[in-house]
């Protein structure tokens, strides 16, 4: 049987459908694992913990909306993510973490060799955890990081905190995809980050919705996108205090360089600049989110009742 997915949304596990979903890790025949906004008791959350250290299948982990929600909890993930070796993204957004959450858990994280997205989003997270998280954004030739980073919702973060990470970000290698949407940023945080796009080589989404920006903050970052080549193909800024005409230049700047991209891989780039000029090509629309390439070999499959002999199905080539 190839690996599968299980996904269920805010109901309560039974101690039998925990026992099922074990299985399923034990045999290597999850793919994902998605326990979105379930109630389960401590004794059988740390069931769950103990066959994920051992599942060598698992790619993603799906616990956001209050599962991890104590320190017990956060101390039997963080035991079992010391000994996993397969998962490539972990989610904990709406988790109640708090920095020294984050800091029991740190650890296991900064040491697991497949670990390349993390959902932070809304785990009330200040400074200290900014500095934990920097430490999984390794500088430009060290080891490898995060690829995919959320931190959105987290308002105990302070413009230091920030600060930090836009070095971090600057610096990193790795990182493609930075969410900060519903964090009280500000006009000088978003230059910071400015700087930091221009800076990095791999950025290629930033979400900025809904953070206090104003035409302040949108002329830097369209000064930035207009006279700094970077690797941006996304810059998310609904919800601010920014006028309709500068969000608009921002977003043409940016689909004209991924078509200028296009059309230099494709080796048609004269007829790109003849269709722009005659208005037929038109800038693709920049939407507020971003889905991450899938492994083509995998099919992901949505189970959110029926457990037990059904709970696991097969997925197609």
């Amino acid at each position: 049987m190839l690996p599968s997915s299980i996904q269920i949304s805010g109901e309560p596990l039974s101690s039998a459908e925990v026992r099922d979903i074990c299985r399923g890790l034990r045999d290597n025949a999850v793919r994902l694992l998605s326990l979105r906004g379930c109630r389960l008791c401590d004794r059988d959350f740390a069931r769950i913990c103990r066959a994920l250290a051992g599942a060598s299948s698992l790619a993603q982990l799906n616990l956001n909306l209050g599962v991890v929600s104590s320190p017990g909890r956060v101390k039997q993930l963080a035991e079992a993510l010391r000994v996993n070796r397969s998962v490539q993204s972990l989610f904990l957004h709406g988790s109640p973490l708090t920095d020294a959450g984050l800091a029991l858990l740190n650890p296991a994280l900064a040491l697991h060799p497949a670990l390349v997205a993390l959902d932070l989003g809304d785990c009330m997270l200040g400074d200290e955890a900014i500095n934990l998280i920097c430490g999984l954004l390794p500088p430009d030739g060290a080891k490898s990081g995060l690829k995919e980073l959320t931190l959105s919702a987290n308002p105990g973060i302070t413009p230091k905190g920030w600060s930090r990470l836009a070095i971090a970000v600057a610096h990193s290698s790795q990182v493609r995809v930075l969410n900060l949407d519903y964090n009280p940023l500000g006009d000088h945080v978003a230059g910071m980050l400015a700087v930091a796009v221009a800076s990095s080589r791999t950025l290629e989404v930033l979400d900025l919705e809904g953070t206090g920006l104003t035409n302040q903050s949108a002329q830097t970052l369209l000064d930035m996108v207009e006279n700094y080549p970077t690797a941006l193909r996304s810059l998310v800024l609904t919800e601010n205090s920014i006028s309709p005409e500068l969000q608009q230049q921002i977003c043409d700047l940016l689909s004209e360089g991924e078509e200028e991209e296009e059309a230099a891989a494709s080796g048609d780039g004269g007829r790109v600049q003849e269709r722009d000029r005659d208005g037929e090509l038109n800038a693709r629309p920049r939407g507020g989110s971003w889905i991450c390439p899938r492994d083509p070999g995998s099919q992901m499959v949505l189970m959110t009742s029926g457990l037990g002999d059904s709970l696991l199905a097969e997925t197609e080539m």
